[in-house]
């Protein structure tokens, strides 16, 4: 197969590819199964699914403990496993395991400028609220490119994030746009462009690659009809006109793809306390947490302050308990604890039975799907090898056009 016939093989295997990583943190939480992996586990089923451990994202805030990261990488990847993602429909890997993504990242930074990092919203607030932590580096400065490398590598169609990561993606894009802007130029219509652009007025040249600029570089679409009509009203000849709409208008080799957000429903599941689940909260229940504990979490929730005494009705809409009933509970059972509540008709511990065992119907699966890599670890790191082996594979094709492209072509 030639190069030209690789590169359309993996363009068309890309059409509806996915791509999506996290942090290894340790065990996950059923916040993150209601949150992503039950998305991810659906997504596989129709999509050329990628996800990696993020080990070198975790560095960027936790550098001074690079120890922990391979273990809580096989607690994390176990629970995948649990919740339903198959790498036998997938490509689970691990994101260190892969080089190329550091030279897609070093290449990018090249061309990306300073403020665009800069502008990212995360960065500032992250600086705010992590003050026991010195974020003043180069690495957490570059985090967000280092994720669009991550997607653009693998030119990945889609990628499953909240609404509170769109910016990330909408970076990505403006990266990869740039990218090939500066690097996927057709040189004839190049060359056809200076030639005309050289008969211009000087001002008019000028703002017109500032239009240009703008409409390739910035993702400011409007810019190219205002292009197009300085064009329209010089004195050039009409293939004169045609060669810089032709540079306007593209006259460029797609090498890295733009990617879309592909929303992930928002998770319905709060925390035991009504927050956000997180264990730095203390109000999470893990997806491979035991019986006892779960009972005793759940039966520990607040409830509606109103309901001081068991004989004192309640409003379930004030209970954090009732966020877990939208989650878990049929329209009956809804029906019977808002009965029950406003009437004092039942107690807390009789509305949160139910809740305990959904909760433990929906992981009792997970338990059974986790205890053969609980069992034997070796078979988690079997599965990150080979899918780290076919990430490269795929990761080192990008890098061969990005290289070429770039004139770095050895």
């Amino acid at each position: 197969m030639t190069s030209t016939e690789q590169a359309g093989e993996i363009a068309r295997s890309a059409d509806d590819r996915v791509l999506s990583g996290m942090r290894p943190t340790g065990a996950l939480h059923l916040g993150h199964y209601h949150g992503a992996l039950k998305n991810w586990a659906q997504l596989q089923n129709s999509h050329a699914c990628y996800f990696f451990v993020a080990d070198w994202h975790a560095l960027t805030t936790h550098y001074e403990t690079p120890e922990t990261i391979s273990a809580h990488t096989t607690e994390m990847v176990i629970d995948w496993l649990a919740a339903g993602v198959d790498p036998n429909k997938a490509t689970l890997f691990v994101q260190s395991r892969v080089l190329e993504h550091a030279e897609l990242f070093l290449l990018l930074g090249m061309g990306t400028p300073l403020s665009w990092l800069e502008r990212v919203p995360t960065y500032k607030d992250q600086i705010a609220n992590l003050k026991d932590k010195d974020l003043t580096t180069y690495g957490f400065l570059g985090y967000p490119l280092l994720q669009a490398a991550d997607i653009l590598i693998y030119l990945a169609r889609y990628v499953p994030v909240g609404a509170d990561q769109v910016p990330h993606i909408e970076m990505s894009r403006e990266i990869a746009r740039r990218f090939n802007n500066l690097y996927g130029k057709d040189s004839h219509v190049e060359a056809q462009a200076r030639a005309a652009a050289a008969k211009l007025p000087e001002d008019m040249c000028v703002r017109l690659t500032a239009l240009r600029r703008a409409a390739d570089q910035e993702g400011l679409t409007e810019k190219r009809d205002e292009a197009r009509d300085l064009i329209a009203a010089s004195k050039l000849s009409r293939a004169e006109k045609d060669a810089l709409r032709a540079q306007l208008s593209g006259g460029r080799r797609q090498i890295l793809r733009e990617p879309e957000a592909l929303l992930t429903p928002e998770s319905k599941l709060p925390g035991l306390d009504g927050r956000k689940m997180s264990k730095s909260y203390g109000n999470a229940i893990a997806i491979r947490e035991d019986r006892a504990s779960v009972e005793q979490k759940v039966k520990r929730m607040p409830t509606d302050p109103a309901r001081v005494k068991r004989t004192d009705p309640g409003s379930p809409e004030r209970c954090p308990v009732w966020q877990f009933h939208l989650a878990y509970s049929d329209e009956a059972t809804r029906q019977w604890v808002q009965r029950g509540c406003t009437t004092a008709g039942i107690g807390c511990l009789e509305c949160k039975q139910p809740v305990i065992d959904a909760i433990l119907r929906e992981q009792q699966p997970m338990l059974e799907r986790a205890q053969p890599y609980v069992d034997n670890p070796a078979m988690v790191r079997d599965i990150l090898a080979d899918g780290s082996d076919k990430a490269r594979s795929t990761a080192r094709e990008t890098m061969r056009a990005v290289r070429e492209a770039m004139g770095l072509k050895s």
